[in-house]
């Protein structure tokens, strides 16, 4: 028997092949999307910390993606005999065939999610978080987007399995493309012609939707941006400012800085945090006056990041006092509960400015963006004048030529300065950095160390965590060493760094070569 081709090729205009297509095509891309929504919030809900949330979630995830969908299919399909009330919805093949799907795909879903969650690094979250940025504005505005463009590859990939596994639908009786198909061939006897043509029904599906959701993933890519755009808006903003006394972009003021001790801008009074048992933090107290610098300076571990941490909520202390400008901010007695008592509110977070060592740059903004965020979720102000703020404050730190790039392009010490102006533009009462130059190339530690001075003498209140010792003696009006969580001496640059007679400060400072 010979292969009749023009029969074959005839069906390309038989119309009940073409609306089997667009069944399968509704059917799929209705399954895709709600499962892929449900299966994001069934992600959060893996990775969250309450047990009343992951273990459903993981009971749900593990019975569906081992139960066949096929009987799946089945089971929906006749599940009004068991709960008659379900019938106005069920007894319609496509309502009970996209039923099973979802419940399927879903599970699948849940895990390509958590997969791509997971790849989103937690510093981000951090970043957001001392931004003043509540959980959910963190997921909307910085975790969501990157998650998706990570998962985006595997999400697509999942349609396309979604598209072939519409074929087992046809097992209750639904008119997508194959069940057509098997109906002509039992008239016919050309099984291989007509299962030619359902196979190529679905490729060229599968073809469309494959390109469609390429494009979306070049589209979400953002190392393929070129961040080009916006170079009226800068000129017309170097215009606004060229004035004959203006300073030139990352030129440090003249020293104006003066420290109000009657003004007490955070004092933090027996801090103590243990992680598993180890105690990082142990009864360590500070008091930080406006306009004041003070660098913590130690070995490695010796908790000083956990204990900045501890100031902005990143990290929550066992016990302890902190007020910042004279509201308490954090406070929990020893004999407190671990989930009981006051903890930092966000409009007292948002007052404190946090630079990290790895930057933390939300990677899917520009620059100007990144700078923007935080003054535009608390509502600083209108679009154009939070604009026009974020570019001056780049501009101090020499940054506003590079405004609409993105952080991939920019270089370590760039990167850090941008941080500094994100940090900034919340127009904190104070600034920390955690080691602000430890992730550079140390010829790039220069132009930040340059920024943080400027700020220092224009009064900003700063605490530094650093190992940059000449700096750290040139820069700060008190200088306080840390050992085995707890403060082991201070005083000032003079007296930590020439006249100290404190044997683990000095045992610390004999290999540093300070100027």
């Amino acid at each position: 028997m010979s292969f009749d081709w023009e029969y074959a090729l005839s069906l390309f205009g038989y119309a009940p092949l073409w609306r089997a297509t667009l069944v399968v095509i509704v059917l799929s891309l209705l399954s895709w999307t709600i499962a892929a929504s449900l299966g994001f919030l069934l992600a959060l809900a893996k990775l969250s910390s309450y047990p009343i949330l992951k273990l459903p979630v993981a009971a749900y995830i593990w019975f569906f993606r081992s139960l066949p969908l096929l009987v799946l299919l089945i089971f929906v399909y006749n599940l009004p005999q068991v709960l008659p009330w379900t019938s106005p919805y069920l007894s319609s093949p496509f309502f009970a065939g996209l039923l099973g799907l979802v419940l399927s795909e879903t599970a699948y879903m849940a895990e390509i999610h958590r997969g791509g969650l997971l790849a989103v690094p937690n510093g981000q979250r951090e970043a957001g978080k001392a931004l003043g940025i509540s959980y959910s504005g963190i997921q909307q505005l910085i975790v969501i987007p990157q998650a998706i463009r990570v998962a985006l590859p595997t999400l697509s990939n999942q349609f396309i399995t979604i598209v072939k596994l519409t074929s087992l639908v046809s097992v209750i009786s639904l008119a997508e493309i194959l069940l057509v198909g098997q109906r002509l061939y039992t008239q016919n006897f050309k099984v291989l012609e007509t299962m030619l043509m359902v196979a190529l029904f679905y490729v060229l599906i599968v073809t469309v939707f494959d390109n469609l959701l390429k494009l979306g993933e070049r589209k979400m890519d953002v190392t393929r941006r070129k961040g080009s755009a916006g170079q009226a808006e800068l000129r017309a903003f170097r215009e606004s400012r060229s004035t004959p006394d203006a300073p030139k972009p990352g030129q440090l003021s003249e020293p104006r800085r003066t420290i109000d001790e009657n003004a007490v801008v955070v004092a933090a009074s027996d801090i103590n945090k243990s992680f598993d048992e180890v105690q990082v933090l142990k009864n360590v107290s500070l008091t930080v006056s406006r306009g004041e610098t003070v660098s913590i300076i130690g070995p490695s571990g010796s908790g000083k990041t956990t204990f900045i941490r501890t100031l902005n909520g990143l990290e929550i202390p066992d016990s302890g006092h902190i007020t910042l400008n004279g509201e308490v901010s954090f406070h929990r007695s020893p004999n407190q509960q671990s989930d009981k008592g006051q903890l930092p509110r966000a409009d007292q977070i948002k007052n404190i400015g946090m630079v990290f060592q790895q930057f933390n740059l939300f990677p899917h903004k520009t620059v100007l963006q990144n700078v923007t965020l935080g003054p535009q979720y608390h509502g600083f102000g209108s679009a154009k004048q939070l604009e026009l703020e974020a570019l001056a404050v780049l501009d101090k730190v020499g940054m506003a030529d590079h405004a609409y790039k993105y952080p991939h392009q920019l270089s370590g010490g760039q990167q850090q300065r941008v941080a500094i102006a994100r940090a900034l533009a919340m127009k904190p009462s104070i600034m920390l950095f955690d080691e602000p130059t430890s992730a550079l190339d140390p010829e790039l530690v220069g132009e930040v160390l340059r920024n943080i001075e400027d700020l220092a003498r224009e009064g900003m209140t700063m605490i530094i965590v650093t190992h940059e010792m000449a700096f750290s003696r040139r820069i700060s009006d008190r200088v306080v060493f840390m050992e085995e969580g707890a403060i082991v001496h201070s005083g000032s640059p003079v007296e930590i760094f020439e006249h100290c007679d404190e044997p683990r400060v000095t045992r610390f400072l004999k290999d540093f070569k300070i100027n």
